[in-house]
């Protein structure tokens, strides 16, 4: 299972929300790259950077972010966060990301979100099917959908998406631990008997200690993505070295 760090950006600053929610920001550097660096002294490899300037606004904002890391680290990079425009997509890349997640774009425009699979491929582009109370929740979490999870994810598969980010909105920021009943559910239903047409689920939202980990792990999560728990010494990088 990948270990992925997240870094989430506003006004260029390493920050922490909770439950999505704007008015709890904790600005934990003020200055991305120092984290990233810090992320890859210790063995890592991915980093998961969200644009919350953009979720709210609909566009690709913090790009500078995104170039400074890619270009001085070698993390590999999944960026998200107000992709809504083939532009946006061209200056994500370009700057940078190894790959690039869609959520609200998939919602509320899926014949540009299809496109940009068909162009880029199942490798680079990842669905971002981030879930209120069994809904999609789009525009950086200010708004839901009616789009239910299973069947969201489900029609996407049928469009050859592999890669899937989900975070349980309930448990972002809260430090009690993922939705693992949630997670089963997608594994179990979303899977298929052709390894190549099984999705790669990647979990985020309450990750809080090794345990969390091995959970995610055991059910067969293909990545993990943690942040508060790094930033409040829940976690200590040393200790994912086992997952390294």
């Amino acid at each position: 299972m990948r270990i992925i760090p997240a870094i989430d950006i506003i006004e260029g600053k390493c920050v922490r929300l909770t439950k999505g929610d704007y008015s709890s920001k904790k600005v934990y550097n003020q200055n991305p790259l120092e984290v990233a660096k810090e992320f890859e002294d210790n063995g890592i490899e991915y980093l998961h950077l969200v644009d919350l300037d953009g979720a709210k606004i609909g566009e690709i904002v913090n790009y500078k972010v995104l170039e400074q890391i890619a270009t001085r680290t070698a993390l590999k990079v999944d960026y998200g966060g107000g992709l809504k425009t083939n532009e946006d997509l061209h200056i994500a890349f370009n700057s940078g990301a190894r790959q690039v997640t869609g959520g609200s774009v998939a919602v509320k425009n899926p014949k540009m979100f299809e496109g940009w699979l068909y162009k880029y491929g199942k490798q680079k582009i990842i669905l971002g099917a981030d879930t209120d109370g069994g809904k999609i929740s789009i525009s950086g979490w200010q708004e839901q959908s009616e789009e239910d999870i299973i069947p969201f994810i489900k029609k996407y598969m049928k469009k050859d998406v592999r890669y899937v980010i989900c975070t349980d909105i309930a448990k972002d920021g809260m430090l009690e631990g993922p939705s693992g009943e949630l997670y089963k559910q997608i594994l179990a239903e979303c899977s298929n008997s052709s390894v190549d047409q099984s999705i790669k689920l990647i979990a985020s939202g309450g990750i809080t200690s090794i345990d969390d980990l091995n959970m995610l792990k055991e059910m067969g999560c293909e990545g993990a993505i943690i942040g508060k728990a790094l930033y409040e010494n829940k976690i200590d990088l040393r200790d994912l070295s086992r997952f390294l």
